[in-house]
């Protein structure tokens, strides 16, 4: 069943407005657990009865105060993302939380001028609170994309700005990872309620594939020429596959405790990459045995993220902890790094390959940064998204030579026009 575009106008939403923003080292079940930082005593002063109130419903208030901190637009700008409000209770609010939690120290942008041009082009998905976590190019240009917390997939024509909901079977399954395979089912990964699912975009029908207890949290999915479905479980520590044709599903522990397997990619010969995000190392698996091969980087403090590769089978990751963009030769083991151009606190996260370089968002930096790095010359471009970001989680290239980002805590989706010098838009 279709579920069309609609704006779900309510207050209760605000209750989300901290979760959306703050970046999670860790994902969660969409309606539960929601700001494990604690519960804390929001100072006095008009406003507090209001965000207590709404806020303290879905989240602990710790989020607000671990936010970082925001000017009165900023704050009404985020949880504009969440809810109509009336403007008088808009205002009480975004004057509280501003005189509270005004802006703190953050990274600050920095853009590197290049000869490269793009042009942006950025929707609002149509329910309010989705935060939408990973997109994925689509048949006819389509844009998808998983609704977080609204249960759903999206579906954007480019062309005609028309925009559809596709609801999952399960309440609260939290859609996080999205792949197509060869027949146009979309596949994706059910974070909070442990199970792959499988979404027929003609008829809205899903079926499910319950993971075995123990594979909490899948995470990535990516779908083999054969039609294989293999996928990481970040929380459980597993990697695994699926059989779609006999629903047989087999899984294998990573052999690091708290690796936290994360973003994963194909060689040109089949052969599944994945990032560990909870250690400093990158591992290969064996599609049909599904045992595991493992790569230490050289620096302990190294938390890669994402991961890319180029036509060359190289290996290209996001080391969200230390501000790097990575390389790793599988053959030879050999690493090289260099520093994302905003710094050390940059948070680089979604990444992906296009056309001779690697492209990536520095996802700490408000507005967050898209960042091109290539490949022979080894220099940086970088330009800031006009809609925010506000933490881009993936990204994926088209086959037309484009990009589709998700732009979590704004509740946007976007497509980067490479080479063009078209004016920005947003709708």
């Amino acid at each position: 069943m279709l579920k069309k575009s609609n704006s779900l106008i309510t207050a209760t939403f605000l209750c989300f407005l901290m979760f959306i923003f703050v970046t999670p080292a860790h994902s969660q079940d969409p309606r539960q657990g929601r700001g494990g930082r604690g519960q804390v005593a929001l100072p006095d002063g008009p406003g507090k009865e209001e965000v207590q109130m709404q806020c303290s419903k879905c989240h602990a208030l710790g989020l607000i105060v671990n936010a970082g901190g925001n000017t009165k637009q900023e704050w009404a700008d985020l949880f504009g993302t969440m809810a109509k409000l009336p403007n008088d209770q808009r205002d009480v609010i975004a004057d509280y939380l501003a005189k509270n939690f005004p802006p703190q120290p953050r990274p600050q942008p920095v853009v590197v001028p290049g000869p490269i041009t793009v042009s942006f082009k950025e929707w609002n998905v149509p329910t309010l609170g989705s935060r939408p976590h990973d997109p994925e190019p689509g048949p006819g240009g389509t844009i998808w994309w998983t609704g977080m917390f609204a249960n759903v997939l999206g579906r954007l024509d480019p062309k005609t700005n028309e925009m559809k909901e596709y609801p999952a079977k399960t309440p609260a399954s939290g859609p996080h990872g999205l792949a197509f395979d060869k027949d146009g089912h979309l596949w994706f990964t059910a974070n909070a309620k442990g199970y792959v699912g499988r979404l027929d975009p003609k008829t809205g029908d899903v079926v499910e594939y319950k993971l075995p207890e123990e594979v909490r949290d899948p995470h990535t999915p990516l779908i083999a020429p054969s039609g294989t479905v293999f996928f990481t479980a970040q929380g459980a520590n597993y990697i695994g596959r699926i059989n779609p044709k006999t629903g047989e599903i087999k899984v294998q522990k990573t052999p690091t405790e708290r690796a936290n397997p994360y973003g994963m990619v194909f060689t040109s010969k089949g052969v599944p990459f994945v990032c560990d995000f909870g250690t400093n190392k990158i591992i290969e698996f064996d599609p049909e045995t599904l045992a595991i091969k493992e790569y230490e980087l050289p620096n302990s403090e190294s938390r890669p993220r994402r991961i890319a590769i180029s036509p060359d089978d190289i290996i290209w990751y996001a080391d969200y902890s230390r501000g790097y963009l990575g390389r790793l030769d599988p053959k030879t083991g050999k690493v090289t790094d260099w520093p994302s151009p905003s710094g050390p606190r940059s948070q680089p996260y979604g990444i992906t390959y296009l056309n001779g370089a690697i492209w990536y968002v520095e996802s700490a930096i408000r507005p967050n940064v898209l960042v091109r790095f290539d490949i022979k010359t080894e220099k940086f471009q970088s330009w800031t998204i006009p809609g925010g970001g506000g933490v881009v989680r993936n990204m994926k290239s088209t086959r037309d030579g484009n990009l589709v980002i998700a732009e979590s805590g704004v509740n946007k989706v976007g497509l980067v026009l490479v080479g063009s010098k078209e004016p920005n838009s947003s709708r």
